[in-house]
Formats: structure tokens, C-alpha cells, sequence
């Protein structure tokens, strides 16, 4: 059985697997977004309650990977293509992992101030998790959906560079403008956790390349 008809088997029953990625990418669709509205709030009351919402989604998602897990492995399904889909699941489980710890950072440095590059490095979170909700419905069919997921991938991978180049400038930013050691340390830190969580949805994306690879070849 080749790669795609091991799709066509594994995404054709009743009880697949698609709504299981579909819910991953709701849930780090709502973390981006409340990290996001978190960000243009000083108030630390609503920083601790945006941080306890993205921890319960990525509780959530935690239980979702072991159901994944669960349901895969009673799959009559290649060992590859078995591979390649659980670390699709653990990546996009990773994404919101890494959200969560960019909430908890906040509520830990407690800045003085948010900049906007900040908030531009969560909007592009955001960015890619629309990508990645709109690109993981698609590997039920991957010949069919080559083009779209391809195009989609670069898309995600865009972000991520423009995202590395906005954290690169803003880096340089506070070490030109910022005075107090403390908080350059804290704004140097919480960027580096942003740009972590872009990077994290191009390994999402990078992953499904490698599933695209897999199918041509058979």
C-alpha cells in the first residue's frame, strides 16, 4: 500500500484522525489570539487570566495528542506514514506549548512596557496558525491538495522569515535604545520566546513538506 492510498484508507473511515488535527489548530488559533489581546493590556489581573485560558487550551491539546495517539496506533497503516503524521500531531502540540510559555513569561517579567514589535511577533504567531488551521484539513487528500498545502507551506515559512527579521531589528532596538539592563533583559527574553513559537509553526509546516516528498515519491 502506498503513501496515498494509506491516506485515503487511514482519512475514509467515520472515526478518522482529521478532526483531531482540526481541533489542534483551533486551539492554537485561540491561544495566538488571546496571547495577542493579552499584549495590548497593561492590566496584570487580565494578563493572569488570559495566561490560565491558553494554559487550559493547552491542556486540552495535551489530551488530544494522546487520543491521536491512541486511534494511530490501531490503524492498519506503514510505519512511515504512521511516523510522519504523529509528528505532524507532536509539532502542532508543540506550538502550543510554546504559546503557553510565552503567556507565563509575561506574567513572570512583568515589563514595564509592551512595544509594538512585540505585539507585531504575536500577530505573526497568529498568522501562521490561521495558515496551519487552513493547511492540516488537507492532508485528507494529499495529491488532490498538493498545490494548496505547497503554497500554504510557503506562506508559513514566510512568516517565520519575516518574523526572524522583525525579532533580529527589535533586538537591536533595545540594546541602541534601552537603558535599564533589567528590562532590555526581560524585552530581549520575551522576544526570543515569540520568535520560538514562529519557528515552531514552520516545523509544523516543514513536517507536512517531508509527508509532500514521501508521496511523490511512491
Amino acid at each position: 500500500m502506498n503513501i496515498l492510498r494509506s491516506f485515503q484508507h487511514l482519512f475514509g473511515r467515520k472515526a478518522d484522525l482529521m478532526p483531531i488535527f482540526a481541533q489542534q489548530a483551533a486551539f492554537l488559533c485561540q491561544s495566538s489570539d488571546i496571547l495577542c489581546k493579552m499584549l495590548e493590556s497593561m492590566d496584570t489581573s487580565l494578563w493572569r487570566q488570559s495566561h490560565k485560558e491558553i494554559r487550559s487550551l493547552e491542556h486540552q491539546g495535551d489530551a488530544l495528542l494522546t487520543e491521536f495517539r491512541e486511534q494511530i496506533m490501531g490503524r492498519p497503516i506503514k510505519p512511515s506514514t504512521r511516523a510522519n503524521l504523529t509528528t505532524v500531531a507532536m509539532s502542532m502540540d508543540d506550538c502550543l506549548d510554546v504559546v503557553k510559555d510565552a503567556s507565563n513569561a509575561v506574567l513572570i517579567y512583568v515589563p514595564k512596557k509592551i512595544d509594538n514589535q512585540l505585539k507585531d511577533l504575536a500577530q505573526s504567531i497568529l498568522l501562521e496558525a490561521k495558515a496551519l488551521k487552513k493547511l492540516l484539513p488537507l492532508l485528507s487528500d494529499v495529491r488532490r491538495n498538493a498545490t494548496e498545502i505547497t503554497l500554504l507551506c510557503d506562506r508559513i515559512t514566510e512568516l517565520e522569515h519575516e518574523a526572524d527579521e522583525a525579532y533580529e531589528g527589535y533586538i537591536g532596538y533595545i540594546f541602541s535604545k534601552e537603558e535599564d539592563l533589567r528590562e532590555m533583559t526581560k524585552y530581549k527574553n520575551l522576544a526570543e520566546l515569540f520568535e520560538k513559537a514562529t519557528d515552531s509553526a514552520k516545523h509544523v509546516g516543514d513536517c507536512v513538506r517531508i509527508m509532500l516528498l514521501g508521496n511523490s515519491e511512491h
